[in-house]
């Protein structure tokens, strides 16, 4: 039995969902999310809850009941509230700053590294060593995050890099004499 599958998830006022064509659909503030529906689980919307149920006693069908569950309730999260993911950028002379639709980074390279905002994704810098990733995908948030993070990831002698603000970094000591 699946831990996470056997809670209905609740849906907040504001948000409106739905089930067309194998396809659920939620609705908010923020914007609007699909997901395809496995035929191996049943989705089901009653007063404001989505209830998922597996179809049979199959692994596959066990698997899918919880995937589902998480990924609708992750759907319904970001339409009302979205997700956002906070990135330090730490080292001398590092920085980043949005211009237009570029997200511009010196990391101590050659030259400035330009990142291309993708569609549906918010970045904003708060500070020049800050990197803030709003959005109302989850999954997109968190790969641009990471694209972004994999252009200098934080290395373990000085900590120099792009890191995200909750990671730690395990310090190296250094050559000894």
């Amino acid at each position: 039995m699946s831990r996470v599958g056997k809670y209905p998830v609740e849906v907040p006022s504001g948000v409106q969902v739905s089930i067309v064509d194998g396809v659920f659909v939620a609705k908010g503030k923020l914007g609007e999310l699909k997901l395809p529906l496995s035929s191996h689980v049943e989705t089901e919307i009653t007063d404001n809850k989505v209830a998922v149920r597996p179809v049979g006693t199959q692994a596959q069908a066990r698997m899918m009941w919880g995937t589902t569950r998480a990924l609708v309730a992750s759907m319904v999260k970001g339409v009302s509230v979205g997700f956002s993911k906070t990135l330090e950028v730490t080292g001398t002379g590092y920085r980043a700053a949005v211009q237009g639709s570029n997200l511009v980074m010196n990391l101590g390279y050659s030259h400035d590294i330009v990142y291309a905002i993708p569609p549906g994704i918010k970045i904003s810098t708060p500070r020049p060593t800050a990197i803030v990733v709003e959005g109302v995908d989850k999954q997109r948030v968190g790969q641009v995050a990471l694209d972004i993070r994999s252009f200098r990831k934080p290395e373990p002698y000085k900590g120099k890099g792009v890191r995200y603000d909750t990671e730690t970094i395990r310090r190296k000591e250094g050559k000894k004499k």
